[in-house]
């Protein structure tokens, strides 16, 4: 029976629940085909079930129970409950009106992660972000956002960042390229803020923010982009990697290509300056502008 930690946000649930129904399945040598055909589904449904990417029904869950001869109660009680766990709607699901489906997926992860590494080419870290800042990069992208679009955007930032002092915040480790720094977005006096608020986030113990500095002329194992890689406190749930795109994002969870980011990521961090030294940077520039 796979344990739960408290404040896992369902996404997680869901992986979880289908990591386990994956396992029982296997044990019994029973096909995804012949699982579908039990619950009146695909096989390709019982593949999305297993890799938690779809709701569960408690009904399809307590049927695929049965048919791998799961008959402890105890053991049923704790699965079915876990369904419904998994289906409880996330505070951003109330956010739909401005959040893409595709990427409510990633706040649902965001959420749950004990740790979140990545590496930035273009903007300050979402999480790190100060308001004129955020307003800025809102603005650019949706440049025929009405004010009161603008502000739901901005607000659903807010809430995101909530988790950076939540009681279960998870380590940050923010990897960027230091001409995300150098990028003026809003002008002068946006930047100057957003960079004293990068310093002062830098400070706090569960922040790590390091620069890839523009001095540094190997080749950058960053060369194929922003990327993020998510890790979470349930053994059972596999690090996933987070890459997104103009109209979606992919979501990479095979082990053998997590371990790939992994390995750039380590390389990412070794080419950067210090967290110390990015620190230092990171003052000369704000004197600078």
């Amino acid at each position: 029976m796979t344990t739960v930690q408290s404040g896992s946000g369902s996404m997680v649930r869901r992986i979880l629940l289908g990591s386990q129904l994956r396992r029982l399945r296997e044990a019994q040598g029973i096909t995804r085909e012949a699982a579908g055909y039990s619950i009146r589904a695909s096989e390709s449904k019982i593949s999305r079930m297993e890799l938690g990417r779809v709701s569960f029904k408690e009904r399809d869950v307590a049927d695929l129970l049965t048919l791998y001869g799961i008959t402890d109660d105890a053991e049923r009680t704790g699965l079915l409950g876990l369904v419904r766990e998994a289906n409880v709607a996330g505070w951003w699901h109330g956010f739909g009106d401005v959040l893409p489906a595709w990427f409510q997926t990633y706040v649902g992860l965001e959420e749950s992660a004990s740790v979140i590494r990545s590496f930035e080419t273009q903007f300050v870290h979402g999480l790190l972000q100060a308001d004129d800042y955020t307003r800025a990069v809102i603005e650019l992208g949706h440049p025929d956002a009405p004010a009161d679009e603008v502000e739901r955007r901005l607000d659903l930032r807010h809430k995101r960042q909530k988790l950076l002092t939540s009681e279960l915040a998870p380590q940050i480790v923010a990897v960027m390229d230091e001409a995300v720094v150098l990028r003026r977005f809003g002008g002068r006096e946006v930047m100057r803020a957003q960079l004293a608020h990068l310093v002062e986030a830098s400070e706090q113990p569960n922040v790590t923010v390091q620069l890839l500095p523009l001095e540094f002329t190997g080749y950058s194992a960053g060369a194929s982009g922003t990327f993020t890689q998510l890790t979470f406190p349930e053994s059972d749930v596999p690090d996933v990697v987070y890459v997104e795109q103009l109209t979606g994002a992919m979501y990479i969870d095979k082990r053998e290509e997590v371990d790939q980011y992994r390995v750039v990521m380590a390389k990412l961090r070794a080419d950067s300056l210090s967290p110390e030294a990015t620190r230092d940077r990171l003052n000369a520039v704000l004197r600078d502008i």
